[in-house]
Formats: C-alpha cells, structure tokens, sequence
C-alpha cells in the first residue's frame, strides 16, 4: 500500500500479472523528502549511490545505499534535470539554467559537451540518453526560460523545441527532430534500432528508427496519455524483457508492451517527474516524484542507461 492508502500497483491486462511486473515489494520506500521538485534520478553502482536533482533549490542530492543517508552533492548546480551516466561511469548532466549539456569528469571537473546549435543557445536541456557508440542524445524544451522557477526566463534564440546528437568524434551537435511541442524524456529501445521521446505538451510519446548514419524516421505515436487524471510523460525507462516505463506525473509510472499496450501502473502518491532502474541487480526502481525520492524492488529487471555491448566499469559491479 501507498502512504495514501492505494494499492501500489494496478493491472489493465493480466500480461502485467504474467509477467512479474507486480512481483516485489507492495509498498512505496521513501528515501528522502524536502525537495521542491525533484528530477533525474541517476543509480551510479561503483558508489552505490543515486544522484538526483532538486531543480528549484538549485542543487543535486546524494543518497548512499549502504546507509541511507542523503546529502548535497553540487549546489549551485545550474538548475540542473535530468541525468545519466557514459560507458565509462561519467555523469551526464543536462543543465537546465546554465542552458547546456555537461559531464563530470572522474576528478570533479565539468566539460562543457553543447551549449549552442548552429551558433544560438540552447533552450533549457532536460534528459540525455547515450548510446553505445558513445553519441549523446538530448532534448532541448523550454522549460527552464518560460520563468525563473527553474532557470532564468529569456526568449528562445533557436525558436523552437527539438532533440539533439552530440557526435562522439567531433563534439557536432545534431539537430535530430523537431517535431514536438516540449520534447522531454528519451530512451533507446534495447536493441537501438528505435528512439523513444516523450512529448510532455502533446500528451502521447513518440518513437523514431534509427536510421545507420544517425538521422531519424519521421516517427509515429507509440502512446497517448488520454484523459487519466491530470497525465502527462516525463521520462522513459526500458526493462529488460522491452516493455517501456514512462513517467506519467499524476497518473504514477504506466508500463507499456512493447506493442503499445498500457499494461498497468504504479500508483505514487505525489506527481512523478522522472524514473530510473538500479541496485546490485538493477531491479530497483527509484522514482523522483514531486518533493520526494521514492523507490520499490521488483520481480522485473531494468536495462543499463547506456545500451547494449559490454561497459567494463558497471557490468563489474554486477557480478
């Protein structure tokens, strides 16, 4: 049961019951409450410890497994989103204030991956996705310039809210698609051959193929978030049997078939923002969801952010 008295999970086809989705724990763990609003949850296992960000206050939070203590991990942060890490355990960090797509090196240092396409400044970055062949894939709405609750109000010099590649060789940044309202959470199928983007504004998620010189298919509608409270995505997450995990804000986290299907969903009692699979066997969902981090053991297993093929500094930490 949840903290509002709702059952954690709620099945719309019994493929859900089938398969283990609703096997685990059958309450929410509240890991930490007091942000304002809470965002890209990141599980980093060489340190046993998830970093998220705290978009309002400015700053990105630590939360170590071992002892469940919670602590600031940058402040002044850049009004920081969305996070994820590169095949060699790097953080990969969309800064949302600072406008710009950055990565932490392993001695601390910040190098700056784009802050401009064709000379103008990015809107607001808010999800990355990397994939194996070490290209970074970004999107770029206007969130963090519509006020300054997020960022610092300014008018958009590129004029419209697209998603992005960073070139591993060359640092180009890409325009790759520009078909949304606010393009937000992005994720690759397991095999890479597909693209998965949320589009927060129009309500429904997009997928694109992947094309071998790394354009995009025109893309069609995988899901719409319909009329279900007040639904609309943030961020994506794929399981290991590829079945997608969206981020739904007031309509919990929703789990889809790989044919579309809505299968069920995870009832949260604040509005979720983001998700992110973790722990020794990556079957730890951690949900960032309004003022707090929550998370729950499954029966199902996550995928690794940074696609298939083998990353020596995660798969280590599995064994």
């Amino acid at each position: 049961m949840n903290g509002d008295g709702s059952a954690l999970y709620e099945m719309f086809d019994d493929r859900f019951r089938t398969g283990r989705c609703m096997n685990g724990d059958d309450r929410l763990e509240v890991l930490y409450s007091g942000c304002r609003w809470a965002e890209g949850p990141i599980y980093l296992p060489a340190w046993r410890q998830v970093i998220w960000s705290d978009i309002p206050n400015d700053r990105m939070l630590r939360w170590e497994e071992e002892t469940g203590t919670v602590s600031v991990f940058r402040r002044s942060a850049g009004n920081t989103n969305g996070n994820t890490v590169d095949q060699q355990g790097r953080l990969i960090t969309c800064e949302q204030g600072n406008r710009r797509v950055t990565r932490t090196e392993h001695d601390g240092t910040i190098t700056v991956l784009a802050d401009r396409w064709q000379g103008k400044r990015l809107n607001s970055p808010n999800d990355a996705a990397v994939k194996s062949d070490g290209s970074i894939w970004f999107s770029d709405p206007d969130f963090g310039i519509t006020s300054d609750y997020e960022g610092y109000r300014a008018h958009s010099e590129i004029g419209s809210n697209n998603v992005y590649r960073i070139d591993p060789a060359t640092g180009t940044v890409q325009l790759v698609a520009d078909c949304f309202g606010a393009p937000n959470g992005l994720v690759f199928s397991t095999d890479e051959r597909q693209l998965f983007v949320s589009d927060t504004r129009a309500g429904v998620i997009r997928v694109f193929d992947v094309r071998d010189d790394g354009t995009l298919s025109e893309g069609r509608i995988f899901a719409e978030a319909g009329a279900r409270k007040n639904a609309r995505f943030d961020n994506l997450r794929f399981d290991d049997a590829n079945r997608l995990w969206a981020a739904a804000m007031d309509d919990g986290v929703h789990c889809y078939d790989p044919d579309g299907t809505l299968l069920g969903r995870l009832n949260i009692p604040e509005s979720v923002a983001n998700i992110s699979w973790g722990g020794a066997k990556r079957n730890r969902l951690f949900i960032a969801a309004e003022t707090s981090l929550y998370s729950v053991v499954m029966g199902i297993t996550g995928t690794h952010p940074t696609g298939p093929g083998r990353r020596p500094w995660l798969d280590a930490q599995s064994r």
